[in-house]
């Protein structure tokens, strides 16, 4: 059952224009010193307009800024006269902005500790170490928000499912794309195997750029390996996209204390987003379905299929040309 699902792709493109969470690295270089990285997303001259309010027992020297990825890196050294442990950050600016703030606080002992702030809580006291709940409270919703955020992956599952006939074959697919990605989030994550991360990301772009081609000869009447092994090809692909994963959980970093625990709970997060998504779009599926004739839906999911593949090809281009020049 092909159905078209054009709210589903607008639900999808909404988040093309996101905004990416901030994230604030503190490190300890000493009892009392500290290095610290805070990145804030931009778009062309524009910065969002929030910052890191630290301890008054800090002082930092003035910071060196560079602008990398639609991002602004400010870098610095700081001295707190007695330590970080037990003060608050806070992070000013974050109740008028609509993103989150993720922090990483690594104690000279090597114990991390990681916290996620947003507008509705925009400050915390620092803890000597991260309760298990924390971690895996944290972590899951990581997952959820990277997978929700990361239109290029959601619009490969939304191109399988346009795909995909049938309840068994589809949960066969999910699932192929699921363990797929699962194996190689966690062998890039603790170093098993490494591979750049600008090829990956073009990857992917072509991955998207197949199944939409694979659509639009399906609608030809050409039926395409796609088609007949969904499962396959979700599997080859999926574990490319677990590259993906792992190089936004590689920003965020792991506690060195809970690897583990935080590694499992942002592949956690990764499927409830996914199944979330999927979710939605068979809803709207269905209700797409009632609402319009057949040949009106197939006609839709062919433009669909090419509006896909434009994309795609956008960003394999894109993202080629971004490390091949």
């Amino acid at each position: 059952m092909r159905v078209l699902w054009l709210f589903s792709l607008l639900f999808t493109l909404s988040f093309s224009d996101e905004i990416r969470p901030g994230y604030l690295e503190v490190k300890a270089t000493g009892t009392k010193s500290f290095q610290v990285k805070w990145k804030v997303p931009m778009k062309e001259s524009m910065v969002l307009g929030i910052k890191p309010i630290m301890p008054k027992n800090c002082k930092s020297t003035p910071p060196s800024r560079r602008s990398v990825n639609n991002a602004l890196i400010e870098t610095t050294t700081m001295l707190c006269s007695d330590g970080l442990a037990g003060k608050t950050i806070q992070i000013q600016g974050l109740d008028a902005t609509s993103t989150d703030v993720l922090v990483r606080i690594t104690h000279a002992s090597g114990a991390s500790f990681m916290k996620r702030l947003t507008p509705t809580e925009t400050s915390f006291k620092v803890a000597t170490q991260q309760s298990a709940w924390d971690v895996a409270k944290t972590y899951t919703i990581i997952g959820i928000e990277h997978i929700l955020l990361g239109i290029d992956h959601l619009l490969f599952v939304f191109a399988l499912l346009l795909i995909v006939v049938g309840w068994r074959r589809l949960i066969g697919t999910i699932t192929a794309f699921t363990l797929a990605h699962s194996i190689t989030l966690v062998a890039a994550t603790l170093g098993w195997m490494s591979v750049p991360q600008a090829p990956v990301e073009a990857v992917i772009a072509l991955s998207i750029l197949f199944l939409a081609v694979e659509i639009i000869h399906s609608q030809q009447g050409k039926v395409g390996l796609a088609e007949r092994s969904p499962w396959l090809i979700a599997f080859i692909f999926g574990l490319l996209h677990g590259f993906g994963f792992a190089g936004a959980l590689a920003e965020v970093g792991l506690p060195e204390n809970s690897i583990p625990q935080a590694l499992l709970f942002f592949n956690v997060g990764v499927e409830l987003g996914q199944l979330i998504f999927v979710f939605v779009v068979l809803c709207l599926g269905w209700l797409l379905k009632k609402s319009f004739t057949q040949n009106l839906l197939r006609k839709g999911e062919l433009g669909i299929a090419y509006i896909i593949g434009s994309l795609a090809a956008f960003w394999l281009i894109e993202r080629t040309f971004s490390f091949w020049f």
